[in-house]
């Protein structure tokens, strides 16, 4: 507990350090050498390059002139983070910093849509065809910044930080597309422009969020709509509680962390609804994430069949899964080995978590929203446990 107290306190310093803001292994087409050259108007430049800076174990973004930003879902995260930290212990410096980030999420909200909603502070190239321009909102961002606003009110009383996130369940309802299914049930779109429609880890996070502000408003639309989508991720749960990614070709592989955003989604959904019916599959989605992405030593495994690269979201994700599932006592052996194995490799002396371990070369740098914050949120999730 001291070592895990040690490494958050360590990571915590150093997120206020950089006051939130960093890079992100997909803002590489935010280089003004790469723009200056006009490179970010032709397709097949914008997709290298994208995976040039994601790929790379060496930081090219000082000499190409990408600057540190802020990330909408990095702060939401963050913004959950220091909520628990204040469910611990009442601090006014957590107090503060819960309302800077809050009014920070606030001001960078993706106007011109039917509910309030974020995206990245980066133009995304997707591998499919796809161009995302910054700020084009996602489900993902959106859900994640929701919560951290909803986490706020429940604590400051701030009506203004209840009002955006409830808004943002109009964004999700009018703005994403759906992907329909013979029974009538859908999947969410991962954003508001087509394209990545079939993918179940974004369509649960819809209904996450549909789920929560069902609670506090008692619509029923958003009860249905939340219902008709966690039916269809549920049919497409594998017999042995698995799931893929997507249901694209392109999309067949079965992961750690995306498995446990599944788990999570449908225990939240459970929590605010009291539907049951997605229980069993929590079951067996619980049994297969346990038993096939963990070694004993500690070791998080990216893949159901083999290990690397080790990416910092695997050991994070699995403090979250364990609290919202309420299993953290019984997996408690499991957690700990992971955390400590994780802070022994893959945390740097100044604090930062690494992106990701690879068997030969290593990218070891430090990304705020895609490590820093994941870590900052889970290891909060775990510090409460222990309350």
């Amino acid at each position: 507990m001291d070592i895990i107290t040690q490494s958050f306190n360590k990571l915590k310093d150093y997120c206020e350090k950089e006051e939130f803001r960093g890079w992100d292994p997909y803002d590489g087409l935010n280089s003004k050498v790469f723009r200056f050259f006009q490179f970010h108007r032709i397709k097949f430049f914008r997709l290298a390059w994208i995976q040039l800076f994601k790929r790379s174990p060496i930081n090219f973004r000082r000499i190409t002139l990408v600057n540190k930003g802020y990330n909408p879902k990095g702060l939401g995260l963050f913004l959950t983070g220091y909520c628990n930290l204040y469910k611990i212990e009442p601090k006014p410096e957590y107090f503060k910093k819960i309302n800077w980030l809050a009014n920070k999420l606030i001001e960078l909200k993706t106007p011109g849509y039917s509910g309030v909603c974020w995206g990245y502070n980066f133009d995304w190239q997707a591998r499919g065809g796809l161009f995302f321009p910054t700020g084009t909102p996602t489900v993902v961002a959106t859900t994640f910044a929701a919560y951290g606003l909803l986490d706020a009110w429940e604590i400051t009383n701030n009506k203004e930080f209840y009002d955006v996130a409830l808004s943002s369940a109009d964004f999700v309802l009018n703005d994403l597309n759906r992907t329909y299914k013979n029974d009538g049930s859908f999947l969410f779109s991962y954003s508001s422009i087509s394209g990545n429609n079939t993918v179940y880890n974004a369509s649960l996070l819809g209904s996450k969020l549909l789920a929560r502000v069902y609670h506090y408003t008692k619509n029923e639309a958003l009860l249905e709509v939340s219902k008709q989508s966690v039916k269809a991720c549920i049919n497409a749960q594998n017999e042995d509680g698995s799931w893929l990614y997507g249901e694209l070709p392109i999309q067949n592989w079965i992961d750690s962390f995306h498995t446990g955003f599944n788990l999570e989604s449908l225990q939240e959904y459970l929590k605010y609804t009291g539907d049951i019916t997605d229980k069993d599959a929590i079951r067996k989605g619980t049994l297969y994430y346990l038993n096939n992405f963990f070694s004993e030593g500690g070791v998080p495994k990216y893949y159901h069949n083999r290990t690397y690269p080790i990416d910092i979201h695997c050991p994070a994700q699995l403090l979250t899964t364990l609290y919202k599932l309420n299993i953290i006592k019984q997996n408690n052996q499991l957690l700990e080995n992971v955390l400590q194995w994780t802070i022994e490799n893959m945390q740097s002396s100044k604090g930062y978590f690494y992106y990701q371990l690879k068997p030969k070369i290593s990218s070891k740098i430090s990304y705020m929203r895609w490590s820093q914050a994941w870590m900052f949120y889970s290891m909060s999730y775990y510090l409460l446990s222990k309350k």
